[in-house]
């Protein structure tokens, strides 16, 4: 079932194979849908690598999620070339290792803004590139997210940084769903990818889902989260806005460790 067919999608965050929007990008492909990425400057020649092992080429256009002026040269490219935009997936994270690791308290001002700006603000901006193009029977965003409902014993300021992110899906569904765009979130397990390996102890966070997910966790496999991602971006979610989708095994429901 081509639940994506005929979609224009906008992809950001893809820098490798294993990254979860390279899984999103191949499966909406299978699924149907015409795709673009974004690419940070610094990360191109990586995302150029990760694009050419998608089924179908597709170009990769440059978008700075911290730079105002990339979102208006990136409207005026996808209103050229496809004339509308019917969803994006927001792929983008990053938080300097002071607002990381160490103390919660010490973090400086600039790091949290640094993280605050990439992995938060950007999301509101990307919808603001939707709300341009979308078509008049609406649109889809997406991000990614890991479940900022409690604090963990890591990921520190960007911890809160995601708690911000979802409470700005929830305020931009407000604003948006009268246009029939919705906005939602995928909070993933850990898996581990390029931006895993930026996360100090990453695996005192995989050695909990093992411990505590009662559907085997894999960290490793991209495609359930993708998987999600797609059904999100699709019609079949046209009721669907301000949630948070839990695709981590079910570890958010667990109230204790279910194995040692």
């Amino acid at each position: 079932m081509s639940i994506l067919q005929g979609k224009r999608i906008l992809v950001t965050g893809v820098v490798n194979t294993e990254s979860i929007a390279w899984a999103f990008a191949e499966r909406a492909q299978e699924l149907g849908a015409e795709v673009l990425l974004t690419a940070f400057e610094r990360d191109r020649e990586r995302t150029l690598e990760a694009r050419d092992q998608l089924t179908t080429p597709v170009d990769v256009l440059e978008l700075d999620v911290t730079e105002p002026e990339h979102y208006e040269r990136l409207s005026g490219e996808l209103r050229e070339r496809w004339g509308r935009l019917d969803a994006a997936l927001h792929a983008v994270a990053f938080a300097p290792r002071a607002a990381l690791a160490g103390d919660f308290l010490e973090a400086d001002l600039d790091s949290v803004q640094r993280a605050f700006a990439t992995s938060t603000y950007s999301y509101a901006s990307l919808a603001r590139v939707l709300s341009d193009l979308a078509p008049e029977t609406g649109g889809s965003l997406v991000g990614l997210d890991f479940d900022a409902a409690a604090a963990w014993p890591i990921y520190n300021w960007m911890g809160v940084c995601k708690a911000a992110l979802e409470a700005a899906s929830r305020y931009i569904a407000r604003d948006l769903g009268p246009r029939g765009i919705r906005s939602n979130l995928v909070a993933a397990g850990p898996l581990t990818t390029r931006a895993a390996g930026g996360i100090p102890e990453f695996e005192r966070l995989t050695d909990a889902w093992e411990a505590n997910a009662p559907v085997p966790w894999d960290p490793a496999d991209t495609g359930p989260v993708a998987d999600a991602v797609c059904f999100l971006c699709s019609d079949l979610s046209r009721s669907v806005t301000g949630e948070i989708l839990h695709v981590d095994g079910g570890f958010h429901a667990m109230a204790a460790p279910l194995r040692k």
